[in-house]
């Protein structure tokens, strides 16, 4: 009796989300779905031709198998014998080279495509706005560049390429059926599908239980990316909470050790069950063999019955398969509906037909009725309007959530305006080539982001021919030249994931060395040093102030020193211009700019006093 093929239990029912987010199967999307096969038609079609004749030379041993009993054992004929065996083995060796080809052939078009799949993917997220990355998942947009592609690798070098196989395979084998005895193959076809009832049984219950301790299995990567992070350890030590921890993990632990013996143990079972059924046919096909043969039919020898359960051995594998292929199928066109999503996804900025390159620009800005929502349902700015002529320093202060940051995000077009226009050297920024006017506008954020390599590797993303004294005058004109000499490995110095090796001081000092070395027309400072210690920041006003009086800048500020270096103070105030003049002009008329002095300022003035 031959075992149950591999994979025999499937691999489980669609789930109740799987079965609510089904896939609406159009024509379309099955012309899209293959339109990523069609640059690699050919080799495709090397693959299936490979597929028909592996799939029916795999069947010729069985039918050999007969001829070797007949003619060899039972005729005693010792060349016969020996020259079936060889032609058996021939067959079964080719057959498996062939399949060997097909196989690095299917795995060659599935790597290409998901190859192609994935630098289509990241151009494209590379062009989204920010406000589809402030407002998407970011572990979603992961698992659709990985997961999801890597399972169309899946489909394509499994799904599809076992479709035919097991269609060729269950074809051939029922045509040579019947060519042997119809009788016995009619016995065989019936009583095949009665044998994959226990299977799909066995196929949903090992499911279940894989499913529940996958999600124990994820409880549990859940608690040791809480509990064994940097943060996570820290505040467990703080609050003394390490019993509890134990606990939590120990108790999950235990739940998905349960499931998963289980599972095991349910597998077992249900395969001793499987193994006996299965032992149900051959023997039937034995015994209405042996009648037929003994009492009605004298041409039918035990070489015909043994290919005829050779045979039927050979059909569970592809049945089952086949069975399944629903599930399969709606599996598959629902990874590739997520991955369409994301394509479908509208890029929201990008360049005009017509865009414009300017020989130079003077890093001048105006805004002029700017309106600008991240939403219907709140507009952020109100019909903002400034000039920032080349040379001259603006100062934007206000409350938090009064739209600063927003205000200077629409220079580069990280966002597009709402209503109104926004220039830069006299030409509205959305008529400008988005590398000329990104490379021209240089910003320092609050929020530091270093990549996990070298201080040098960090500078030379701004510029990446600079040389090495273009980096020392760059870093000295930050303030942070002096750290990095005082560093073992200089500018080849690891600053960690973020620049977590470095101080906050330090990662913003290296960050304004990077703008500078970018040598942008305008430059902008996000509250550069809002969160910082009064030395450090200390230090990055000493590198701002000789920065921001020798060009065009703008800064968001919450320090006092910060203020007073600027040319004009812009004060907003739910999304308007609600003051506008220099720190003489506005500390004393009451307004809200006198409340900033008087809560925020005036200590960071007296602090600079002590």
């Amino acid at each position: 009796m031959p075992p149950p093929p591999r994979g025999f239990m499937g691999r489980g029912p669609l789930t109740e989300e799987e079965k609510a987010n089904r896939p609406k199967i159009s024509g379309k999307l099955l012309k899209r779905v293959f339109s990523y096969l069609m640059p690699y038609k050919w080799q495709m079609a090397v693959v299936l031709f490979c597929i028909l004749i592996s799939s029916v030379l795999g069947l010729l041993p069985s039918v050999l198998t007969g001829k070797i009993i007949d003619d060899g054992l039972i005729g005693r004929d010792l060349n016969a014998l020996i020259i079936l065996i060889a032609v058996s083995l021939g067959v079964s060796l080719g057959s498996n080279l062939i399949r060997v080809a097909e196989s690095y052939l299917n795995h060659w078009i599935s790597q290409h495509i998901s190859y192609d799949m994935r630098n289509k993917m990241f151009a494209h997220l590379s062009k989204m706005s920010q406000r589809f990355f402030t407002s998407s998942n970011q572990g979603d947009i992961i698992t659709r560049m990985t997961s999801d592609i890597s399972g169309v690798e899946f489909v394509i070098s499994n799904t599809f390429t076992s479709v035919l196989s097991n269609t060729v395979t269950l074809a051939a084998a029922v045509v040579v059926m019947f060519r042997q005895n119809w009788i016995l193959a009619l016995v065989g076809i019936v009583i095949v599908p009665l044998f994959t009832i226990p299977t799909r049984l066995a196929g949903r219950t090992r499911w279940k239980l894989t499913r529940e301790a996958q999600e124990a299995n994820d409880e549990i990567n859940g608690i040791l990316n809480e509990t064994m992070s940097v943060s996570g350890q820290l505040l467990v030590k703080l609050f003394g909470r390490e019993k509890y921890e134990n606990e939590r993990y120990k108790d999950a632990n235990g739940r998905m050790i349960k499931l998963t013996i289980k599972e095991r143990m349910a597998g077992r079972w249900f395969m001793v069950v499987i193994e006996t059924i299965s032992a149900v046919g051959p023997m039937l096909l034995y015994l209405v063999g042996g009648i037929l043969m003994m009492k009605y039919d004298p041409s039918l020898t035990v070489g015909d019955i043994t290919v005829l359960v050779t045979l039927l051995g050979r059909m569970y594998g592809p049945v089952n398969s086949l069975l399944n292929i629903q599930v399969e199928w709606i599996r598959s066109m629902a990874l590739f509906t997520r991955i369409f999503e994301y394509f479908d996804m509208p890029v929201e900025i990008e360049n005009a037909p017509d865009a414009i390159t300017p020989p130079g620009t003077d890093g001048s800005v105006s805004f002029r009725g700017v309106r600008f929502s991240y939403n219907e349902e709140r507009e952020i700015l109100k019909g903002v309007s400034f000039e920032l002529e080349h040379g001259r320093c603006i100062a934007v202060v206000g409350p938090s959530g009064s739209g600063k940051t927003t205000l200077v995000s629409l220079i580069p077009r990280l966002y597009d305006v709402t209503d109104g226009e926004v220039t830069f050297g006299g030409t509205d920024v959305r008529r400008l080539d988005l590398g000329f006017l990104r490379a021209n506008v240089g910003i320092v954020s609050q929020d530091t982001y270093l990549f996990n390599g070298t201080i040098r590797d960090n500078l030379l993303y701004a510029k990446a021919d600079a040389s090495e004294e273009e980096l020392v005058e760059a870093c000295r004109k930050a303030n942070i030249l002096d750290f990095i000499e005082s560093c073992p490995d200089g500018f080849d110095t690891v600053v960690g994931n973020r620049g977590l090796k470095l101080s906050g001081g330090e990662k913003q000092r290296v960050s304004i060395a990077r703008v500078l070395l970018k040598d942008p027309a305008l430059l902008i400072f996000d509250e550069a040093t809002s969160s910082l210690d009064s030395i450090s920041e200390a230090k990055i006003q000493d590198a701002i102030e000789p920065i921001i009086a020798s060009r065009t800048s703008i800064l968001i500020a919450h320090r006092l020193s910060t203020v007073l270096a600027a040319d004009e103070i812009l004060v907003l105030k739910d999304g308007v211009i609600a003051e506008r003049g220099r720190h003489e002009d506005l500390v004393g008329r009451g307004g809200v700019y006198t409340q900033l002095y008087e809560t925020q300022f005036k200590k960071g003035e007296k602090k600079q006093g002590d």
